[in-house]
């Protein structure tokens, strides 16, 4: 693998969405879900989530009742303060954060609640999981923001056809 790949990432990104689009509905399921442990793997042994950050700075989790009870009892905050002070009901119906960046993201890029962070971020990227292939929009947005998506996405494309 060229060591360009990840050069200028975000506009490739941006020139390959319609392929992404192609290649996420006609691809062999099976198969890509064989390769994502090691795609996964080698992303994040290539790029450092500390030195990006796009994540928290543009993208908020759901925050489920599990998430926002865990969250309120380690910030030693009731429930209901913790949701009105830092989230809202979107138009899905989920929990999500009021601002952006996410106001638990460090200068350092590090989180300060990040043993007791949403499972949404705790699976961020998702690009070892079947999410990649069964919510394909989303897929497509990350791609756009995260380089480990980007990544995955153009080592998927590039393996043959078997």
């Amino acid at each position: 693998m060229s060591d360009t790949l990840l050069d200028n990432w975000q506009k490739k990104s941006a020139d390959h969405q319609k392929l992404y689009k192609q290649y996420l509905h006609r691809a062999n399921k099976n198969k890509v879900l064989k390769s994502l442990p090691d795609l996964h793997e080698q992303a994040f042994e290539k790029i450092d989530c500390l030195s990006c950050g796009n994540c928290c700075k543009n993208y908020s989790p759901r925050f489920k009742t599990p998430d926002i009870k865990r969250i309120a009892k380690y910030l030693k905050m009731k429930d209901g303060d913790f949701i009105n002070q830092y989230l809202f009901v979107d138009s899905e119906g989920d929990y999500v954060l009021r601002s952006k960046p996410c106001p638990f993201l460090g200068t350092d890029n590090y989180c300060s609640i990040y043993d007791h962070r949403p499972s949404d971020c705790r699976r961020f990227p998702y690009t070892d999981e079947d999410v990649i292939l069964k919510r394909q929009s989303l897929t497509l947005t990350n791609s756009s923001f995260c380089p480990i998506v980007y990544y995955v996405l153009e080592m998927l494309m590039q393996e043959p056809v078997k």
